[in-house]
């Protein structure tokens, strides 16, 4: 069977550094090609390289050939959506480029991606980080391409709509379609691929059939990669709340998304649900990032401003929010290094030059050295900017850390020291998730949303097999 995917020699530099150094593969149409490794490893750069593009600043050669349309999803899907515009008006302007009815090709590009058809009238804002991922595919799906290429489909994603739109891409697969997988989601590589080729710094490391692979792989590297086993749940020392929540109603637009919330956050609490459930929205209240609520947000019993820009600064160190979208929360003509040590200047009143290498040494020990972090974001992975948004909130010291998916696509390698950091922090934490493994091994207690409602509390030990319940 001819190729409709042919890499070989591929090479990308940026400054000097060297991004990919001879990746090559061949992709045949109806099979599924999965890129693995750990972030930074150069995923990315080679799915971009499939459609011709690259980032800023990277230089790109070798051969590159590809039969057909290439589609799309990138790991960020806010990126791809236009804040301004309804996502009607999108997948129409996208629908027209194509030959056939524009209504016709737009609903059966929704349908083949689950996403309901009244969320067109929307904006991507209004949405949830797994509707918007789903938002995306179906954008892609416009017009039958026959290369799909899919950085992260499933990141932060629950279980059931994870499981969906894998069985989606199958059929796509199935139709014909040629599809190249990039992640860090072993499930999806044990249930898609057909190929598997791993990357580190740029370079291929191993790579064959995926049943050989998945099985007996021959480097250590991958052997970590492939090891999803959660870890015990660290000791948590019960503590008095630090944060309260009272009668949290929550609005976008004319739709409720939060109905009369209640909950207390003492040490480590995890909520849960699936997408679309209200998470991210209870999340942005706790920081003052969403107006449209009423109700009480109380810290050490005292009421916090609904609105970020009418709290003092000891009310915005003490409340930090790490984003999903960790890309767009930098600035994107800025170093990173600046960016983080701003917090520390900003929120604690610390001068510049001790905020700098206050960071680096922050920086450091989630594995970013300063040659890394004084790139502006393009120069950095997904996972690399999600390490470091959170030592950006953590430099402000503070009292609650919300965390909104923020080990969804990462590596299992990157994920465990994440992981690791988040266990030793000395605020209370509220991680907002889908991945009952890492809701396992850091959460002492859980809240289950459904429709904007808690439906299930408890401790993790005695609730979790609720929440996998109620989340299907």
């Amino acid at each position: 069977m001819t190729p409709v995917v042919r890499v070989a020699g591929l090479r990308a530099e940026a400054g000097g550094r060297v991004l990919l150094d001879g990746v090559g593969f061949t992709l045949s149409a109806g099979r599924v090609l999965a890129l693995v490794g750990a972030s930074g490893s150069g995923k990315t750069t080679t799915g971009l390289a499939l459609l011709g593009e690259h980032a800023p600043g990277v230089s790109v050669d070798g051969h590159v050939e590809v039969r057909g349309r290439v589609a799309f999803v990138p790991q960020q899907p806010s990126a791809a959506l236009n804040p301004v515009r309804r996502l009607g008006a999108v997948f129409r302007e996208i629908a027209a480029r194509h030959d056939g009815d524009p209504d016709a090709l737009v609903a059966a590009a929704l349908r083949r991606a689950r996403v309901p058809a009244d969320l067109l009238r929307r904006y991507p804002h209004q949405l949830s980080g797994g509707q918007q991922q789903r938002v995306v595919l179906a954008q892609a799906l416009v017009g039958d391409p026959a290369v799909l290429v899919a950085d992260e489909p499933t990141t932060g994603q629950d279980a059931l709509t994870r499981a969906e739109v894998v069985g989606e891409l199958g059929t796509l697969v199935a139709r014909g379609v040629a599809l190249v997988l990039l992640t860090h989601d072993v499930a999806a590589v044990r249930a898609l691929a057909d190929e598997v080729v791993v990357l580190r710094g740029g370079r291929v490391v191993e790579a064959g059939p995926a049943d050989d692979l998945l099985t007996d792989p021959r480097e250590d590297y991958t052997r970590a990669l492939l090891d999803t086993a959660p870890r015990v749940p660290a000791e948590v020392v019960r503590r008095e709340p630090r944060l309260r929540v009272r009668g949290l109603t929550a609005r976008h637009r004319d739709a409720t998304v939060l109905h009369g919330v209640d909950l207390e956050v003492g040490e480590r609490l995890a909520v849960v649900g699936r997408s679309g459930s209200g998470k991210t929205t209870l999340g942005r209240c706790l920081a003052g990032l969403h107006r449209q609520a009423t109700g009480e947000v109380l810290l050490h019993g005292r009421p916090l401003a609904r609105s970020l820009r009418r709290r003092p600064r000891a009310a915005l160190a003490a409340v930090q929010y790490v984003f999903q979208d960790a890309r767009g929360s930098f600035d994107e003509h800025r170093p990173v290094l600046d960016q983080v040590a701003r917090t520390a200047v900003r929120l604690r009143g610390v001068r510049p030059a001790e905020a700098r290498a206050e960071a680096l040494a922050a920086l450091a020990r989630v594995g970013l050295d300063g040659d890394t972090a004084s790139r502006p974001p393009r120069g950095l992975s997904g996972g690399e900017l999600q390490r470091a948004a959170l030592v950006r909130a953590l430099l402000a010291e503070p009292e609650v850390l919300v965390c909104d998916e923020i080990t969804s696509g990462l590596d299992a390698v990157t994920r465990a020291g994440l992981l690791d950091l988040l266990a030793g922090v000395p605020c209370a934490l509220v991680l907002i998730s889908h991945d009952l493994d890492v809701v396992a091994r850091l959460a002492d207690r859980v809240v289950v949303l459904h429709e904007g409602r808690v439906v299930l509390r408890g401790p993790v030990a005695t609730t979790l097999d609720g929440a996998e319940e109620r989340m299907k």
